[in-house]
């Protein structure tokens, strides 16, 4: 079996793929996450999670290499990580009573057979009307800096939540295991000694 590698320094990713892989290496991508001019919040996660893997493929081109990115927006403009409290504050108001749409890419390529395959899931993120104390409480129990939309859906964050519409259910934390799997099985990858 071909190595897998995830082009990650996230530890939310890393236990996602644990979920379908047994064994993977883990190599950080180093690559420039910054949205270009009139790019969608779509476009740019489909177009990063290309880049991550294309980066750690290009010197690991036996390997099958996965990568992923996650954007959300809200009312069509991009909504960014926070990185510090009084951001993650201030978004966590603008974010109360809205709908946010979070897109979760991933990216597998193999360099040496030229192999390629993405997909993207799209979810529908309805935050409840919340104060600006429940807020706060919020913040100083879960500390979602660097947290994209300031909610961790798989911890506390989801009590600030209305409802979460998607196919996939692991989307929301960050890669899209269904779509993921089909990409997987269709390169005849083991899952689990299955």
């Amino acid at each position: 079996m071909s190595k897998i590698i995830l082009a990650s320094s996230s530890v939310y990713r890393k236990e996602l793929l644990a979920r379908l892989i047994p064994t993977f290496e883990i190599i950080s991508p180093l690559v420039d996450e910054s949205t270009q001019d009139g790019e969608s919040a779509k476009n740019s996660a489909i177009r990063i999670a290309n880049l991550k893997a294309q980066k750690v493929s290009l010197s690991n081109k036996k390997s099958y290499v996965i990568g992923s990115d996650q954007t959300a927006e809200l009312n069509g403009q991009q909504i960014r990580k926070p990185s510090n409290y009084s951001e993650a504050y201030n978004q966590l108001i603008k974010l109360s009573g809205q709908t946010v749409l979070f897109h979760s890419a991933v990216c597998v390529k193999n360099e040496d057979s030229q192999q390629h395959f993405e997909a993207i899931e799209t979810i529908e993120v309805r935050y409840r009307a919340y104060s600006g104390k429940e807020a706060d409480a919020y913040l100083t129990y879960e500390n979602p800096i660097g947290c994209l939309g300031c909610i961790k859906s798989e911890g506390l964050g989801i009590s600030l939540l209305d409802s979460v519409k998607s196919s996939d259910p692991s989307a929301i934390i960050g890669m899209p295991l269904i779509a993921l799997s089909k990409i997987l099985r269709s390169l005849e990858i083991d899952f689990h000694g299955q």
